[in-house]
């Protein structure tokens, strides 16, 4: 007997993958959670019915969270990572030696302790001794710390269930309270084909608060559409006007110096959401 997940990503199109094995699967206290072993993907973190991140094809979500925003800020020497409980952005953001400390909100532990025992490639560094993890609400952790981060990134779910609230206007005023004077935050926002409203409103809201926003994208295989973007909101410092050749060379499998402006380049019909 083979067993089938399907992710219905809207209501006339999903994605399929074959299951070897159900490690877990339960309803925490904020949403139903699986961990399961996948032929084509290998292990991979389910959400209310959507993947949240898997094994193969990881590199390139937490790569990309990460990279493009510590190389704009000169110095980012306090980061805050809200959500990501599975560990790969802050795995990431610990390449960066400026980093002094990093620390990461996550509403919902069992994701953290499924994390740390079944995807320990990416969870690993959460028992860096730079890092500081914190089990509670992102959104009324970033309003209690004013003036605090120099990088803040959001690696939420879709918006729906414990992420609604961080994808609002007053979500990304309270980030802008957060950083310091020139500080910068960086949002997972979505796929274009499927929620180009979702795209087009937080670009909206991240420009009633930020002087310089940027979306990039990067391909993602188990995400909706494969194509993701992300929303860089940065009060003085412009991703666009950072000196690629600078960049050093670090251990990663999807960014690279010469993608860092390259992933700015949007094709036209995304272009044309943000106008």
């Amino acid at each position: 007997m083979e067993l089938w997940f399907t992710e219905k990503q809207t209501e006339d199109f999903g994605i399929t993958m074959k299951i070897k094995e159900t490690y877990v699967s339960e309803k925490t206290d904020f949403q139903d959670l699986a961990m399961v072993k996948t032929e084509e993907f290998g292990n991979m973190l389910l959400l209310d019915g959507m993947v949240m991140t898997t094994e193969k094809d990881e590199f390139v979500y937490h790569e990309m969270v990460a990279h493009p925003v510590l190389y704009t800020h000169p110095n980012p020497e306090q980061v805050l990572v809200v959500g990501g409980g599975d560990g790969g952005v802050i795995r990431e953001v610990l390449k960066h030696p400026q980093v002094k400390k990093a620390v990461l909100v996550d509403i919902d532990g069992k994701v953290i302790e499924y994390s740390k025992k079944y995807l320990p490639s990416i969870a690993g560094g959460l028992e860096d001794p730079r890092v500081e993890v914190l089990v509670n609400d992102g959104f009324m952790h970033i309003h209690d710390h004013k003036n605090t981060y120099d990088v803040i990134m959001v690696d939420s779910t879709e918006p729906v269930g414990p992420a609604a609230n961080l994808f609002t206007r007053g979500f990304y005023q309270g980030i802008y309270e957060a950083l310091k004077e020139d500080g910068i935050f960086v949002a997972q926002t979505d796929n274009p084909w499927f929620k180009a409203d979702l795209i087009q409103s937080v670009n909206k809201d991240v420009k009633e608060v930020f002087p310089i926003v940027r979306v990039y994208t990067a391909n993602i295989p188990t995400y909706p559409s494969g194509l993701w973007t992300f929303t860089m909101g940065s009060k003085k410092y412009d991703p666009l006007e950072v000196d690629e050749s600078a960049i050093p060379e670090i251990d990663t499998k999807y960014y690279t110096p010469r993608l860092h402006k390259a992933a700015f380049v949007l094709p036209k019909f995304v272009e044309d959401l943000i106008k």
